[in-house]
């Protein structure tokens, strides 16, 4: 019989939040293109804790903390990842460029590749995430070394971002640990 773990055994598996922003993370980070939603910035800021993103970027009119929507959805986990704000996602990715970091848009394209086929020479990367309604923009998608996507198998072609970025993040870490 299997037995749910109570919050206490939970809490002791956790680490700190001082313990997190100083450990190893994984080499994926998130640029936040544009994102309308501060429910969705939230979101973000929580998978990326769960993974141990590198870190999140921040940019265009995407809201930033502090802001109590984003923190209801964060569960602290703002105080936990790695973030900064750039006024123009042409010029984060600029700068992650010359950190040696690939962008990938994580949009429909003509010339997308599934995430499911990430290899070691796509790390570290940066997954950029567009705007709710109209993805990532044409100029930053040209910035971009690739873009990945998510198979669908039914009748929708998109799914929410936060969603999408769950689904990208983890399996780009996933990818990362199995070509260490």
């Amino acid at each position: 019989m299997i037995r749910k773990l109570l919050h206490d055994e939970i809490l002791q598996q956790r680490l700190t939040n001082e313990i997190a922003l100083g450990a190893e993370r994984h080499p994926v980070s998130l640029l936040l293109h544009n994102i309308r939603s501060l429910y969705n910035v939230g979101s973000l800021f929580r998978t990326a804790d769960a993974a141990l993103a590198q870190k999140l970027h921040i940019c265009g009119y995407t809201p930033a903390p502090p802001r109590k929507e984003i923190e209801k959805t964060a569960l602290g986990a703002v105080d936990s990842v790695p973030w900064e704000y750039h006024a123009s996602s042409m010029d984060a990715v600029v700068k992650l460029r010359q950190q040696n970091v690939k962008i990938f848009a994580l949009e429909l394209t003509d010339n997308s590749r599934s995430v499911y086929k990430l290899e070691k020479s796509d790390f570290p990367l940066c997954l950029v995430l567009g705007n709710e309604i109209t993805g990532v923009d044409d100029d930053v998608l040209a910035m971009c070394d690739g873009a990945l996507d998510i198979p669908m198998y039914g009748v929708k072609h998109s799914l929410n971002v936060s969603v999408a970025a769950g689904i990208a993040l983890f399996q780009a870490v996933a990818a990362w640990r199995h070509c260490k």
